[in-house]
């Protein structure tokens, strides 16, 4: 039985459900006058639910695709402006005692080196993301109690947060570890994290088990009840996501906007973000073993659906994807991208790309200087902001301001403040040059005339040494 406020996974991800909300897809797919009326009730900017939101997925009239388009794009701007925000994946250890056949960190792939980060090590790669200038990190880990028990993580954390090198901080960790104990949680929200994320990988139950044949992970309950137990845990943001290419999309599309409505009626609060990863290459990976794979097409079309169906939420996309298809997808909902990514363990201090230890192959391999710089040619605002989640602002708070579109009055002018510090203390004279230009330009976009001028003379401050302002 369908139940968005039951706490058991087969209720809220009702599998029945989801099968009903396509076969419904299908039946109004031509339907123009239905179709008319859900796009007319997602410009109220509210979103829509899995059943209207799988009806517009499901519809291939290409008018109506450029009208969804479209429509993404503004909420996108209603919502988050042209700001990007900016982080870096930290991989801290590949050992795993699972069997995930779509990710060569599995216990049988044995031709694969296995590392773990000292301290020591850990310090080290911080200090190399510093010197690119990120405020912001996802640390990743496989599962392992022994190798990477909760105190091994909780110490990285505490390292992380404790490097201060030159003008470097990071100043907010998300954690993307395996789902765990409502006990852990509550030590992860006490050790300080940002968003904990977690993928689902797939909804569907059936295909879960076969993909995770072995290890905690084969437990799909366990995993996909693990947003509520870090809710109970005290843990405000978390972040969902699925791995496009292991099952159908359509199922898949439906079951995640189920489990943001579950999160929402349960909690009061939908997922702070949604990631969009789709299956890639990677060490005895191949994609094309998995007959599940997505076009670019669709994968525009799911980025702009999600960012019209769930208008507050952040959205990300990795370096999995190349230039051209995240250029494409930041207009039409994308909110955070990463950026100089490494997905091997201890890759950042390597001087080449290390290969041999990558959870995924990088499709977009420029430096991060690279990607501001293109950021800002094509009309966004890099951000390396984490001011809401030090000044409190998480959870239902962040969840209120975002809706109601307040959050702009502090996000803007923050967005520009930590733009200033990566331009004056780590910028290309090329990328400085264009930065300049933009900060002074959106700068007259702010439109408190007295935020505008705490603005401009934290910039000023900025030019003279001074770090770490925010509204």
């Amino acid at each position: 039985m369908y139940n968005p406020k039951s706490l058991q996974a087969e209720e809220f991800i009702n599998h029945e459900e989801v099968l009903a909300s396509l076969e419904y897809a299908d039946a109004n797919k031509d339907n123009l006058p239905l179709i008319r009326q859900i796009l007319d009730k997602a410009r109220c900017r509210k979103g829509l639910d899995h059943r209207e939101a799988s009806v517009l997925l499901a519809c291939e009239d290409e008018e109506i695709i450029q009208e969804m388009y479209t429509l993404a794009e503004q909420i996108k701007k209603d919502f988050y402006g042209n700001r990007i925000v900016m982080f870096a994946p930290l991989y801290l250890s590949n050992y795993c005692v699972n069997g995930c056949v779509y990710c060569p960190y599995h216990r049988q792939n044995h031709h694969i080196p296995r590392k773990k980060l000292t301290q020591e090590e850990v310090r080290q790669e911080v200090i190399a993301l510093q010197d690119m200038g990120h405020k912001r990190l996802a640390i990743e880990a496989g599962e392992d109690p022994l190798h990477n028990p909760i105190e091994y993580i909780l110490e990285c954390i505490q390292t992380i947060y404790s490097i201060k090198h030159k003008n470097g901080a990071i100043r907010r960790v998300n954690v993307n570890i395996a789902a765990t104990t409502v006990e852990n949680y509550r030590k992860l929200h006490e050790a300080g994290i940002g968003t904990y994320i977690l993928f689902q990988e797939t909804y569907h139950k059936q295909s879960y088990e076969k993909l995770h044949p072995t290890g905690p992970k084969h437990n799909y309950a366990y995993h996909t009840e693990a947003m509520d137990r870090a809710m109970q845990g005290g843990i405000d943001d978390v972040g969902l996501g699925v791995l496009f290419g292991l099952e159908l999309y359509r199922y898949e599309f439906a079951a995640l906007l189920m489990h943001a409505e579950h999160l929402e009626a349960v909690h009061g609060v939908g997922p702070h973000t949604i990631s969009v990863p789709r299956i890639k290459h990677a060490d005895d990976i191949e994609p094309s073993a998995f007959d599940n794979a997505i076009s670019d097409d669709i994968f525009a079309k799911l980025c702009a659906l999600i960012r019209i169906c769930v208008p507050y939420t952040g959205m990300i996309i990795s370096t999995r994807e190349s230039q051209a298809v995240r250029e494409r997808v930041l207009k039409l909902g994308v909110s955070q991208i990463s950026g100089a990514s490494r997905t091997s363990v201890g890759g950042y201090v390597e001087e080449e790309r290390p290969t041999d230890t990558e959870q995924f192959d990088v499709s977009d391999q420029r430096t991060l200087d690279e990607v501001v710089h293109w950021l800002m040619t094509n009309g966004y605002i890099p951000s390396f902001c984490t001011a809401c989640y030090r000044e409190g602002r998480t959870g239902d708070r962040f969840m209120s301001l975002c809706k109601s579109g307040q959050i702009q009055n502090c996000c803007h002018p923050n967005a520009l403040i930590t733009l200033k510090e990566f331009l004056e203390d780590y910028a290309s004279p090329e990328t400085k040059k264009t930065g300049q230009a933009l900060i002074e330009k959106e700068l007259l976009n702010i439109p408190k005339p007295k935020i505008r001028q705490i603005a401009q003379e934290y910039i000023a401050s900025i030019e003279h040494g001074q770090r770490d302002f925010r509204f």
